[in-house]
């Protein structure tokens, strides 16, 4: 089954998405784990692991689509036209059987999604082999990475190689686990988002991108996707207008190279969960209010009446130049120090990044190293990392051989364990829920230390967040 999940996962492997994002108009650090690849060592560089989030089913298509991509892939790997056929059918009909289902609007799609990447992978297996499947998955990462036209606007090796490191300059930093968008100026953290992230079968890309304009009261191009057939009184290729109650881009829209973008007309049920179709989603309000933000950080000015002024006639396009572009770094990473708090989120794109391996190197960028903390605190942290994990391991007799291919160690029953049971609920550790985003705990070795704690967060709410940090629970084991 491992050969299989890794053959699956590397289906997923990569991208910047070619033609299926949002619209078709114009470092760090990730601790995310090359799917199907042996997890680092603590002294690998997380972001050299990983560097780009899953290539879906319907990107796959997509790519096969595209004469050049087929032509490039030929040659490499030296396939027959049979063969490239083959794996073309393999794509389009596993994407035929997704759209059948309308999984994007099932509480089970990431489920769905990955049966069918599991199955593709099994297919194209057959077709050509497990070595030229790697191969080709591999391709496909690279191809798609920075897009067919411009191969300088999106860069996975340029980011950082310390995770969760603190930016020194001016750019925007989206951690795609965590839903959070943050724009840094000159080194400080001015203003945090939370936002709306792409389905796993969509994802956000993985590398730094550029912001150069924004637009507002933008146009929208249906791409040629499923789930575009699924709308209602839209039709593919057709510009749907500026303003228009059927266009999903809001009132402003800003491209970060490719068809990928950071824009508006999200609900608030959409902030802090899938979104979009490998788009950063904001609601109405935040998007207006990151326009001000990222157009200072551009050394542009935009002020409240300006863009009044470009709402009172919705028809009409308005695009603004930033004097100064602003990188957008889009980071996966899971296991995050902040301010001396260690969050823990869920592995939503399967990435497999919640690995003690990953856990070590965040805390040795801190100068700590994970024997340095009280047994209770390594406990709750190796718990919640195999809670969070995409394929969370049961704790049993097995325990050690089945954590040894999810790449954490689960801990075993130990005296601690039993004594809590028997502690008091006020004391008692929460159970982590499956549907729980993330695990926040508090370590006192580490305060003040680590990424930035969001400043201003603006939720789409209207009102401040609020956090919820599990303290360790004292162990009576010395």
């Amino acid at each position: 089954m491992r050969t299989v999940r890794n053959t699956a996962i590397g289906l997923t492997l990569a991208l910047s998405t070619l033609a299926v994002a949002c619209a078709t108009q114009p470092g760090n650090n990730t601790n995310s784990i090359a799917a199907g690849s042996p997890s680092p060592s603590a002294s690998t560089s997380p972001a050299a692991v990983s560097k780009a989030a899953p290539v879906p089913l319907p990107v796959l298509d997509a790519l096969f689509s595209d004469e050049a991509f087929k032509t490039k892939l030929k040659s490499k790997l030296e396939l027959t036209n049979d063969q490239l056929g083959q794996l073309q059918k393999i794509a389009a009909d596993e994407v035929a059987s997704l759209r059948k289902s309308n999984f994007e609007q099932s509480a089970e799609e990431p489920l769905q999604a990955e049966q069918s990447r599991k199955h593709a992978a099994e297919a194209i297996g057959g077709v050509i082999g497990q070595q030229k499947a790697e191969d080709l998955f591999a391709f496909a990462r690279d191809y798609s990475v920075a897009g067919p036209e411009d191969k300088t606007e999106v860069r996975a090796d340029a980011l950082p190689t310390v995770p969760n490191s603190v930016p020194t300059d001016t750019r925007v930093v989206v951690n795609i686990p965590a839903y959070r968008m943050d724009v840094f100026k000159d080194g400080s953290l001015i203003k945090s988002y939370k936002v709306g992230i792409g389905y796993p079968t969509f994802p956000l890309p993985i590398g730094v991108r550029k912001a150069k304009t924004i637009i507002f009261n933008p146009t929208w191009t249906p791409p040629d996707e499923p789930w575009v057939a699924n709308m209602k009184n839209v039709s593919v290729g057709e510009k749907v207008a500026a303003g228009s109650k059927l266009n999903p881009l809001g009132p402003i829209k800003i491209p970060i190279g490719g068809p990928s973008l950071i824009h508006g007309g999200k609900s608030l049920a959409k902030i802090g969960t899938f979104a979009s179709h490998g788009c950063v989603g904001l609601t109405n309000a935040q998007v207006q209010d990151f326009a001000k933000v990222l157009a200072d950080a551009g050394g542009s000015q935009l002020s409240d009446k300006s863009i009044q002024s470009y709402f009172k006639d919705r028809t009409q396009t308005k695009v603004v130049k930033l004097n100064q572009v602003v990188p957008v770094e889009l980071r996966y990473e899971t296991i995050v120090l902040e301010d001396g708090k260690l969050h823990i989120y869920r592995d939503v794109y399967d990435q497999d990044s919640n690995t003690e391996e990953n856990l070590r190197a965040v805390l040795e960028a801190n100068n700590i190293k994970l024997e340095d903390l009280g047994e209770s605190e390594r406990e709750q942290i190796l718990e919640a990392l195999n809670a969070m994990s995409a394929y969370p391991v049961k704790a049993s007799s097995n325990s050690k051989a089945d954590s040894k291919s999810a790449n954490i160690a689960v801990p075993s029953p130990s005296p601690a364990t039993a004594t809590s049971k028997k502690r008091d609920k006020a004391t008692a550790r929460k159970p982590i829920t499956k549907n729980q985003k993330e695990v926040v705990i508090e370590l006192a070795a580490l305060k003040g230390k680590g990424y930035p704690a969001a400043v201003n967060l603006d939720t789409g709410s209207g009102k401040p967040a609020t956090v919820a940090i599990a303290k360790p629970t004292p162990s009576k084991v010395q």
